[in-house]
């Protein structure tokens, strides 16, 4: 069952190779030497690819080509597929459409390029857009873990020592810069997402406590928000809700969302950004 997941893991890390101009002109001897195979298995894998649909052919002049590039239902399929290999992603249809509609046969590229960064301890170089059409250009990072959330996929990386993560429809142009890295500790990555609370990740972990008015209270189920929370039941029906988070801003404007139905009992700091955020929508409807 391995051999047959990593064979075809293989199959669309080559086709995602050949999307990227780079790799244009290698031939079935240089993606053996890549993938560590003979040559021979690389020329079943073409054969594979021809028989989903893909045109991709090997010309003794030419090195292995495509003859048209996949569609964007293609792709979405492909990403899709490429991505429960790698990843225990959920729901991945939003995302991967978003991704594919801005990038489309560069999305399968760079999450190949990325991924085989990740297999490998390589570091990538990327170019990401900062703002509308402002990029910070050949960044060199450190790549993690690929995942999905909030109808985004996201690349969690290490950066200039600390825990960073891209949305991936902003990474144009994913390369490999040929450096390795040292491996980051599963555990380490699992801490990340232990505090996370929505997309925010971060090194960072924050103690809150908040109160719950019954109606709330009576909606929330334990583990429905984060790993680290603790439920405590009180006389009037609400709840005392205490966990960690690795951010503050984000919980705050989940926090003004529920209206007067959540107060923050602790830290001063986390109820000083949810009354700097009140105040903002208030001052949005003043006349």
């Amino acid at each position: 069952m391995l051999d047959i997941r990593n064979k075809f893991k293989r199959q669309i890390e080559i086709l995602g190779l050949c999307l990227k101009k780079e790799y244009k002109g290698l031939r079935p001897s240089d993606f053996a030497a890549i993938f560590n195979v003979e040559e021979l298995t690389i020329k079943r894998d073409l054969a594979d690819l021809r028989t989903f649909g893909i045109e991709i052919h090997s010309l003794r002049s030419k090195g292995i080509i495509l003859d048209s590039k996949p569609g964007a239902e293609k792709l979405r399929e492909l990403i899709k597929q490429y991505s429960a290999l790698n990843t225990t992603a959920a729901y991945v249809e939003k995302s991967t459409a978003l991704l594919v509609s801005r990038h489309k046969e560069e999305a399968l590229a760079n999450m190949v390029v990325l991924q085989m960064c990740i297999d490998s301890s390589s570091m990538a170089v990327i170019d990401y857009e900062k703002d509308a059409d402002v990029f910070e250009r050949g960044q060199e990072i450190e790549p993690l873990l690929i995942f999905q959330t909030d109808n985004y996929w996201r690349l969690l990386t290490m950066n200039q020592g600390r825990i960073k993560q891209f949305l991936m429809n902003k990474i144009f142009n994913a390369r490999s810069s040929g450096r390795k890295f040292r491996p980051v500790a599963r555990e380490k990555i699992e801490d990340v997402f232990k505090y996370s609370f929505r997309s925010w990740l971060g090194e960072d972990t924050f103690s809150i406590k908040l109160q719950f008015s019954p109606y709330w209270a009576d909606r929330l189920k334990p583990k429905q928000l984060l790993d680290s929370e603790k439920f405590t039941v009180q006389n009037d029906g609400s709840i005392i809700y205490e966990a960690k988070v690795n951010s503050l801003d984000e919980i705050a404007g989940w926090i003004v969302t529920r209206g007067e139905g959540v107060k923050v009992l602790e830290p001063e700091e986390l109820r000083t950004r949810v009354l700097e955020l009140a105040k903002g929508v208030l001052n949005n409807y003043s006349s």
